[in-house]
C-alpha cells in the first residue's frame, strides 16, 4: 500500500528536501524502537494481574427471575435470580444469586457471573450481560462501511487501528503495570501507533512522512506541556475510585504519571486526523497552483488550519462530555 494518497507527487518535491524528510523519518523511527526495547515489560506471570485477583466471568442463562424478601431485610424486595452456568466446575447445575429490585436481568438473559465458594457456600455474583451477538453486528457494518467507502485505504485505515490496539495492549498497559516511566511508554506507544497508523491507512510518502513528523513533534510538545502543567497545578491523577483501587493495592503505578500518559495518548487521536488532513489541504493547494509564492502557500494553510482548531476544540470538548456522562 504504497499509494495510500493517489494524489501526492513526490517527484516534485526537490531531491534534497525528501532525502532530508526521510532522514528525520529514519532517525525517528530508530528512536521509537530504542524506545519499545528498553521500556518492553518484563512479562511477569502476575504482569496483568498484580494482586492475583483474577477470576474469570463465566457464561450463564437466566431460568426464571422472581420478586422475594431480601435475605439481609425481610422488608425489602429483591430479585431471586436462577441462573444455569453453561461452562466451568458448576456448568449444567441451577445456582441462585440474589439481586436489587430494580436489576434490568429478565429470565431468558444470557449473562455473565463470578462464581466463588466460603465456608461451604457458593456466592454468586452478577459480572455482565453477554452482548457478543450485537457488538458482533454492529463490528461487520462498521468495517463493511469503512471498506466499501474507503476501499484500500479503509482496509489500512482497520488495519493500523487493529496495530493500535495491539501495541496497547501488549506494549503500553504492561509497560504502565511493570512500574516504567508513564510518560516515556506513552510517548514511545504513541510514535509506533503514529507509525503504523499513518502508513498502514494513508501509504508511504512524503505528505505521510510530513504528516508523520509533524504528529510526532507536536506530541513530545505536548508531553512536556502536559508535565510542566500537571506539575504546576498540583494534579493527583486520583480522578476516580479506579484509580485509588489502584494504588490501594500496592501497585508500583503513579497516579500522576498515569494522567500524563492518558493525555499523551488522547492527544494522539486527535493530531493524527488534524496533521493528515492540514498536509493533504496544503499539499493540493501546491499541486493546483504549483507556482505560489511561499508565502501565500503558508498564508492560506494557516486560515485552513484556524479552521481545523476551531472545529477541533469543540470535538473534544463533546468527546470528553459524552464518555464523562456515565
Amino acid at each position: 500500500m504504497t499509494h495510500g494518497h493517489g494524489h501526492v507527487d513526490d517527484a516534485a518535491v526537490a531531491e534534497d528536501v525528501r532525502r532530508r524528510m526521510w532522514a528525520a523519518v529514519a532517525i525517528c523511527g530508530v528512536l521509537v524502537l530504542v524506545g519499545l526495547i528498553v521500556l518492553w515489560p518484563s512479562g511477569g506471570d502476575d504482569s496483568l494481574d498484580p494482586a492475583g485477583l483474577d477470576a474469570d466471568p463465566i457464561a450463564a442463562n437466566v431460568s426464571s427471575v422472581e420478586v422475594v424478601p431480601c435475605s439481609f431485610d425481610p422488608l425489602l424486595g429483591c430479585k431471586n435470580v436462577e441462573l444455569v452456568p453453561s461452562e466451568g466446575d458448576f456448568e449444567g447445575q441451577r445456582l441462585v444469586m440474589e439481586q436489587p429490585i430494580t436489576s434490568t436481568i429478565e429470565s431468558g438473559d444470557a449473562i455473565f457471573v463470578l462464581i466463588d465458594q466460603f465456608d461451604g457456600t457458593t456466592i454468586v455474583t452478577f459480572y455482565d450481560f453477554r452482548r457478543s451477538t450485537p457488538l458482533l453486528i454492529l463490528t461487520l457494518l462498521f468495517v463493511t462501511a469503512i471498506v466499501l467507502l474507503g476501499r484500500w485505504r479503509g482496509v489500512g485505515a482497520l488495519a493500523g487501528l487493529g496495530m493500535s490496539l495491539a501495541i496497547i495492549i501488549v506494549f503500553a498497559l504492561p509497560a504502565l503495570l511493570d512500574g516504567s516511566n508513564a510518560v516515556a511508554v506513552a510517548l514511545v506507544a504513541a510514535g509506533a501507533i503514529a507509525f503504523v497508523a499513518l502508513f498502514l491507512a494513508h501509504g508511504v510518502n512524503l505528505a505521510t512522512a510530513t504528516a508523520l513528523l509533524s504528529t510526532l513533534a507536536s506530541l513530545v510538545l505536548t508531553g512536556f506541556l502536559a508535565w510542566a502543567f500537571v506539575a504546576v497545578s498540583n494534579f493527583t491523577g486520583f480522578a476516580d475510585e479506579s484509580v485509588g483501587f489502584l494504588d490501594a493495592l500496592g501497585t508500583s503505578i503513579d497516579p500522576r504519571g498515569l494522567l500524563l500518559a492518558g493525555i499523551v495518548i488522547g492527544a494522539l487521536g486527535v493530531l493524527d486526523d488534524v496533521t493528515v488532513t492540514q498536509v493533504s489541504a496544503v499539499w493540493e493547494l501546491d499541486r493546483a497552483a504549483p507556482g505560489t509564492p511561499f508565502k501565500e502557500l503558508y498564508n492560506r494553510g494557516l486560515r485552513i488550519g484556524r479552521d481545523h482548531i476551531s472545529s477541533t476544540v469543540n470535538t473534544l470538548f463533546l468527546a470528553y462530555a459524552g464518555a464523562a456522562l456515565p
